[in-house]
């Protein structure tokens, strides 16, 4: 793929271990900013069309920036296996510098949701790339944050205080001494997947950023 779509599309990108499935959105009104979103564990069925994923990226849609998923290798119909979280990482990497090739003048934020918040803000820390890093309920009971000591960008982390999977008493303690700088955001009584509560983390989202999209570009 030698140009970035414009529209919706499915595709092949080469990667450090083989094929990568590719999903990339962009508005017909774009404020020339492209979102990497990063999903779930592929461990636990995790995919780049994961509800949560696809909302953090219809938020970003709404903004006016284009989107781009990809499932990790190993998952849907990227190849290769698992590999155990630095696999994951080079392919985001990979994916990265896909965009920079076809977007070379457009703002690049990451996001991810749990494993992917791991994900993402270890290519952030890693790469000091990003303008923008978004962790949705991160995995701090599973993966390391407190090694992420250089993460440069803006981060905003949504939690939340229900979450059964990532205990709140666990992620609290890193929410209020993070590594790096960043914000949190609580969503009260909500799942680990957001059930009922899509709609609502799609508008925190969008609250959180809409003033960070520049509206003369």
């Amino acid at each position: 793929m030698g140009s970035f779509p414009k529209e919706k599309s499915r595709f092949l990108l080469p990667g450090p271990a083989g094929l990568l499935e590719v999903l990339a959105t962009r508005p017909s009104v774009e404020e020339h900013i492209v979102a990497i979103i990063c999903h779930p564990n592929p461990q636990h069925e995790g995919t780049m069309d994961n509800k949560v994923v696809t909302t953090i990226a219809r938020a970003f849609e709404n903004l006016g920036l284009a989107t781009v998923r990809f499932n990790y290798r190993g998952v849907g119909k990227s190849e290769g296996s698992y590999g155990d979280v630095v696999g994951e990482i080079n392919d985001l990497l990979c994916v990265l510098e896909w965009v920079k090739k076809v977007l070379p003048a457009f703002e690049i934020w990451f996001a991810g949701f749990s494993f992917g918040s791991f994900v993402a803000a270890s290519a952030a820390n890693q790469t000091h790339i990003p303008a923008q890093l978004l962790s949705v309920a991160p995995a701090t009971n599973w993966h390391d944050f407190t090694t992420l000591t250089d993460v440069r960008c803006p981060w905003e982390a949504i939690s939340s205080d229900a979450d059964e999977i990532v205990p709140f008493d666990h992620v609290k303690p890193w929410l209020d001494n993070p590594p790096s700088p960043l914000n949190y955001h609580l969503v009260h009584d909500a799942s680990h997947f957001f059930h009922g509560r899509l709609v609502e983390l799609r508008e925190m989202i969008e609250g959180i950023y809409v003033d960070r999209v520049p509206k003369d570009s």
